[in-house]
């Protein structure tokens, strides 16, 4: 087991992925690469110009990375279609879940999407939605998930994850373990979900399954409370749902990873954030925007990762499984 100094820090900063300001390489993403090490980034609307500009920018990243003695960065995007869909023309831009309906429909858009990510350097895209929406509730989902049962949903999903993966991209299924019963904004609210764990295992947590067997990439958390399931933390800080349901129970290998850190649902200091995570064996935290919490949750990590014996060896796993992936879908 290497405990060196520099192994410590790669295996701190390997379980952040970043957002950032900027349209290229820039101090703030040196940074973000050379100095927290961050496994990846995460593009929004206002990293991106054009097709061309974003070539640059990945291309940019990856070399900085490779000359820091790093390895190649995840670069994601949350490119669902419809609603949320970050890359507009010249990029193809469908119309997203509710009007994808069948597996041809699933499989023309994966494999467009993906085809367009990958030419421009995008080897990540944090999707697709697998959340359910209920008959007769007013899901704060409704515009961004597949219409249907539990069947149909896992089916179109799936589609999307084989044919996203197939040419290379790797897909991020959410919001574990089903978010689509909720009518709260995670991004305003900590919603609160009061369903028992047979309910869910018998539909919402189906997709996800499905999604496993296909081998996703990565899962990601909900920001969602689920007080049957655990009384104290959301989806995103929880060792019971992240680690004994997801890992134990499911299977799943594969990355795990938090929703947005930054949304309102998350209302405990980074520090509290960061200890949950590490339990809970999470691989990644995800993080938005820039600002100080960033470095705070890099020296929270690393800390953490230091002084602790078994966080640590639950590190190396997270970093082995991280590098696995990498290695997979990045490395030529």
């Amino acid at each position: 087991m290497d405990k060196s100094i520099i192994t410590q820090k790669l295996m701190a900063g390997q379980r952040l992925m970043l957002g950032f300001d900027g349209v290229e390489l820039n101090d703030e993403l040196k940074y973000i690469i050379g100095e927290i090490k961050a496994c990846g980034i995460i593009l929004f609307k206002y990293n991106i110009q054009s097709p061309e500009q974003v070539t640059s920018l990945c291309s940019e990243c990856q070399a900085y990375a490779k000359a820091c003695g790093l390895p190649p960065l995840f670069i994601a995007v949350d490119q669902e279609g419809g609603v949320v869909a970050r890359l507009q023309k010249p990029f193809t831009v469908f119309k997203g879940n509710p009007f994808i309906k069948s597996v041809e429909d699933a499989k023309t858009f994966a494999s467009i999407t993906a085809h367009e990510l990958k030419q421009v350097g995008i080897n990540m895209n944090f999707a697709p939605v697998l959340d359910i929406e209920p008959e007769g509730v007013d899901s704060i989902m409704k515009k961004r998930v597949f219409k249907g049962n539990a069947k149909i949903v896992s089916k179109l999903g799936s589609q999307i994850i084989f044919s996203l993966q197939k040419k290379g991209v790797m897909a991020v299924a959410k919001h574990f373990p089903g978010i689509g019963r909720t009518v709260e904004d995670s991004h305003f609210h900590l919603p609160v979900l009061d369903i028992d764990f047979e309910s869910l295992m018998q539909s919402d947590m189906v997709p996800f399954v499905e999604a496993k067997n296909q081998d996703v990439a990565g899962i990601m958390l909900s920001h969602i409370l689920y007080p049957r399931l655990d009384a104290h933390w959301p989806a995103s800080l929880s060792p019971f749902i992240a680690r004994d349901l997801l890992r134990s129970r499911m299977g799943y290998d594969g990355l795990v990873m938090t929703d947005d850190l930054d949304m309102k649902a998350i209302e405990h200091d980074i520090k509290i954030c960061i200890q949950q995570i590490l339990i809970s064996g999470i691989d990644m935290a995800l993080i938005c925007h820039k600002g100080p919490v960033i470095d705070k949750a890099y020296h929270e990590i690393f800390q953490r990762l230091k002084e602790d014996e078994n966080l640590y060896l639950m590190g190396e796993k997270s970093l082995e499984r991280i590098l696995r992936i990498k290695k997979q879908y990045i490395y030529q």
